[in-house]
């Protein structure tokens, strides 16, 4: 059983920064690309960004320089950290992931969510 925890979220002022945590646990044998992705209310979810197994990096243009992606592959967690906030990235924030188990099954896998609210 694999299971993605995301945590992190919370309410800050525009300008302000946070990091996201995204915990992989189970019966993991490796993990491979990472996602972000965001919904906002009233909006379809969006990609924002993305993590490879090697630790290259991509990202939405709209997060481009403010957001950076990162993992911890001995701790099974990935991190978005968020600088420069803005009140349009006020949303809720999915990790998401293609992690390999002990049944040499690759799967897809998501966070429940976490919120982000920035204030201005």
């Amino acid at each position: 059983q694999v299971q993605l925890v995301g945590s992190g979220g919370g309410l800050v002022q525009a300008g302000e920064s946070l990091r996201l945590s995204c915990a992989a646990s189970g019966s993991i044998v490796s993990i491979n690309a990472v996602r972000w992705y965001r919904q906002a209310p009233g909006k379809q979810r969006e990609w924002i960004a993305t993590i490879t197994s090697t630790g290259s990096t991509d990202y939405a243009d709209s997060v481009k320089g403010r957001f950076t992606g990162s993992r911890d592959n001995a701790k099974n967690t990935m991190y978005l950290r968020m600088s420069s906030l803005k009140p349009e990235d006020t949303a809720i924030y999915y990790c998401n992931a293609v992690i390999t188990d002990f049944n040499l099954l690759t799967r897809d896998y998501w966070g429940q969510g976490t919120q982000v609210t920035v204030s201005s």
